[in-house]
């Protein structure tokens, strides 16, 4: 029996399909969603019902001394490896789709290797090759591993942009006396610009959330936020880590929100291309 233009049973099938995905959201986002009215209660303790809500939390870490500074240093050691990162990637990415050579799968592995090795190994890698060099117990050592794991993203992005670019362009440029710079920022760049955001955006997400290499690699000047609610959490619970959860999950958000809005102005860009 049809109705409409779909059977009954591919309509159950798609009702059944609907609420499982839905069962797996809920699976995945509940345990987020919980945290965030824990960081409005008037309580002191982590428990429900709320007794009331309150702002004392985001009061007390914006007022501490102890949770300011990781919130700088976040944003220091994001910024910088997010900066390190994008223009390193971006290099890199174009490099593999110009060239051909016969190791190039071999070298694509390596770059996007952190991204797939447990971060602990990548953390330990990292803080023997640095230590010799004086480079543990800084910004400078934490802002290199942090690029490390970045990089990966932008190379990603990045390439999957290229895979849609027209490389006539870039022979037409230069068939009209523009040099490989000119191309590269009069034509080239402005075409992947979006892959090239969205790339940054995932590789400060990823320094701006990480805490493995920075137990590792900061010393007590250099802690971030995710590193100081890991301490938090071990020595003096407070709904205070609550509420700089709930900032994460903000921070996050808006960046899946910009990270769309790149996504479909590339396709809008390829489209009118």
């Amino acid at each position: 029996m049809r109705t409409g233009t779909e059977t009954v049973g591919e309509r159950v099938t798609g009702i059944g399909l609907a609420m499982l995905t839905g069962a797996v959201l809920a699976f995945l986002v509940a345990p987020i969603l919980i945290i965030v009215p824990l960081s409005f209660s008037s309580g002191s303790f982590f428990y429900y019902p709320l007794p009331g809500f309150s702002l004392r939390w985001y009061q007390d870490f914006f007022s501490s001394s102890f949770w300011l500074p990781s919130l700088k240093n976040s944003l220091i050691v994001g910024t910088s490896a997010t900066i390190l990162a994008t223009g390193l990637g971006t290099l890199a990415a174009l490099g593999i789709w110009r060239a051909r050579f016969p190791a190039q799968a071999l070298v694509l592995a390596l770059l996007i290797s952190p991204m797939v090795v447990p971060v602990i190994i990548v953390a330990v890698g990292v803080y023997f090759a640095f230590a010799p060099l004086g480079l543990t117990d800084g910004y400078l050592g934490l802002i290199l591993a942090h690029t490390t794991l970045g990089v990966p993203f932008v190379v990603i992005t990045v390439l999957a942009t290229l895979s849609s670019f027209d490389r006539t362009l870039i022979r037409a440029a230069e068939s009209l006396g523009a040099s490989q710079i000119t191309t590269f920022r009069r034509v080239t760049l402005p075409l992947i610009l979006p892959g090239v955001a969205s790339g940054a955006v995932f590789a400060f997400a990823a320094s701006f959330d990480e805490v493995v290499v920075a137990l590792l690699m900061a010393g007590p000047g250099q802690r971030t936020l995710p590193r100081q609610m890991f301490a938090g959490i071990n020595d003096n619970i407070s709904l205070t880590i609550a509420a700089a959860a709930t900032m994460l999950i903000a921070i996050s958000l808006l960046l899946m929100i910009v990270v769309g809005w790149l996504q479909r102005r590339s396709a809008r860009l390829r489209q009118s291309g």
